[in-house]
C-alpha cells in the first residue's frame, strides 16, 4: 500500500490497483525543486496566455493548434495520419468515407470542440467526460466498446495485445471500485480549490489514467482533461496548451512516472515531470505564436506592396484557418465569383505564398506552406519500439 492506493488480489488471482482519493495524504510536499518547477510552468503559461492579446484574431490560429494536438494525440494511440493528411481530407469536397486513421483525428477535433462548447454550461465533470467520449469514439477502432459509457468489465495494460491479464503490467480498479474512485475523482475536480491550478490538473490527469474508466480512449480523454481544467479555471483564455508533443518525446518516462505513483506513492516526482512538460509546451506554443505574428505581418506587407487589395488580405486570413484549400472553397468563403477567386489564388501563388500540391490536375489544391511548417517544426517522429497495450483490446496505456 502507498499513499496513492493499494493493490488488491482479485478472484482470478491477479492484483488490481485501487486508487486512494485525491488530494494525496500525506499532502504534496512542496520542496524547493517542485516549487521551482511550478514557478517556471506558471510563468510559461502566463506568457502564452499573454501572447493571445497580441494576436489580431486568436480564433484564426486556434484551429491549427487543435488539429496538431489531435494528430499527435492520435499518433500516441498508434494512428499513422499526419497533419497534411487531415488538411487534405478537409480540403477534399468529394465526401465519402473518412480514412480510418484520419477519422481518429477528425473525431478528436470534434470532441475537443464539443467539450469547449459545453464548458460554457457544465463544469469539468463525469457527465462532460462521457459526452466527449461519445463524440470521440464512434466509428473508430474500439468504437463499438460503449462510446460515452464507462466500462463494465476489466481492462489491463501489457506489453502486447495477447498478454493475459495475469501477466499485465498494470490493472486498473475493477468496476465496483472504479465507480467509487470516479465519485471521489469528480468531487476532487469540483471541490478542491486550495491547490495551485497546475498541480490540481496534474493530479487529476494521473488519477484519471489510473482509474481508466473507459474501454478505449482513456489516453485521449485524459489529455483533453488537462486543457479543459485550465480553460475552466481561466488560466488560459484559448485552448493553446497541449502536452501530447511532450509526452511523445518522453513517453518512457511518462509511463514510469505514472507507475511510480502507483507503486511508490511518488506524486512529487510525477508533478515535477508534469510541470516540466507544461513549461516546455507553453514556451514552444508562445514561440510559435510569435512566429505566426511575424509571418502574417510579412505576408500582409507583401500583399499591400503589390497592390492586391482587400480581398487578398481576406484570403490570407482565411488561409490561417484553412491552409490547404482550392479555388472553389475560396470563392465560397470570400463570396466572390470563381474567376475572381482563381485570380486571387494565382496572385498569392505568384508571390510564393501558396504552392500548388496537385501538379496541375483538375480541382487543384493550394498549400500555405510557410504557415503549416510552423506546426511541423520540432514534431517528434512516430512512436518506435513496443507500446504497452490494454486488454482485452489493443490499447495504449495513456
Amino acid at each position: 500500500m502507498t499513499r496513492a492506493g493499494v493493490y488488491v488480489k482479485q478472484i482470478g488471482g491477479y492484483q488490481a490497483f485501487i486508487p486512494a482519493p485525491l488530494p494525496p495524504e500525506p499532502p504534496v510536499q512542496f520542496a524547493p525543486e517542485l516549487i521551482a518547477a511550478l514557478s517556471q510552468a506558471d510563468q510559461a503559461i502566463a506568457r502564452l496566455d499573454g501572447i493571445t492579446w497580441t494576436l489580431p484574431n486568436p480564433d484564426l490560429f486556434v484551429g491549427m493548434y487543435v488539429r496538431r494536438e489531435a494528430v499527435l494525440s492520435s499518433q500516441i494511440e498508434g494512428t499513422q495520419s499526419s497533419l497534411d493528411d487531415v488538411l487534405e481530407f478537409e480540403a477534399d469536397e468529394k465526401g465519402g468515407e473518412t480514412p480510418k486513421d484520419v477519422a481518429d483525428v477528425v473525431n478528436y477535433v470534434k470532441a475537443m470542440n464539443h467539450g469547449l462548447e459545453r464548458l460554457k454550461e457544465l463544469p469539468v465533470c463525469l457527465r462532460l467526460l462521457r459526452e466527449i467520449h461519445s463524440v470521440l469514439m464512434p466509428g473508430l477502432r474500439g468504437g463499438n466498446r460503449r462510446p460515452g459509457e464507462f466500462r463494465t468489465g476489466p481492462v489491463w495494460i501489457g506489453a502486447s495485445q495477447k498478454v493475459p491479464i495475469e501477466r499485465a503490467t498494470f490493472i486498473p480498479p475493477p468496476v465496483d471500485e472504479m465507480h467509487k474512485a470516479l465519485e471521489h475523482f469528480e468531487r476532487f475536480l469540483n471541490e478542491e480549490r486550495k491547490l495551485p491550478v497546475l498541480v490540481h490538473s496534474g493530479l487529476a490527469h494521473a488519477q484519471f489514467e489510473t482509474i481508466h474508466p473507459f474501454y478505449d480512449g482513456n489516453g485521449r480523454i485524459g489529455r483533453l482533461l488537462i486543457t479543459f481544467l485550465l480553460m475552466e479555471r481561466e488560466v488560459l483564455r484559448h485552448p493553446l496548451l497541449y502536452l501530447s508533443v511532450f509526452l511523445k518525446r518522453n513517453r518512457i518516462e511518462y509511463y514510469d512516472r505514472l507507475m511510480a505513483i502507483r507503486n511508490e506513492g511518488d506524486w512529487e516526482g510525477w508533478l515535477r515531470f508534469f510541470l516540466r512538460g507544461v513549461a516546455e509546451t507553453a514556451t514552444e506554443a508562445t514561440e510559435t505564436a510569435v512566429r505566426i505574428l511575424e509571418l502574417r505581418e510579412k505576408h500582409r506587407k507583401a500583399i499591400r506592396e503589390h497592390g492586391l487589395g482587400a480581398d487578398a488580405l481576406r484570403l490570407l486570413d482565411y488561409l490561417y484557418q484553412h491552409p490547404l484549400t482550392n479555388v472553389r472553397a475560396v470563392a465560397r468563403e470570400l463570396d466572390v465569383a470563381f474567376a475572381t477567386a482563381n485570380k486571387l489564388v494565382g496572385r498569392l501563388e505568384g508571390l510564393g505564398l501558396l504552392t500548388e500540391t496537385t501538379r496541375g490536375r483538375r480541382n487543384r489544391r493550394y498549400r500555405y506552406t510557410a504557415y503549416v511548417a510552423l506546426f511541423e517544426e520540432g514534431e517528434p517522429s512516430g512512436i518506435s519500439g513496443n507500446q504497452a497495450q490494454v486488454g482485452p483490446q489493443s490499447l495504449p496505456p495513456v
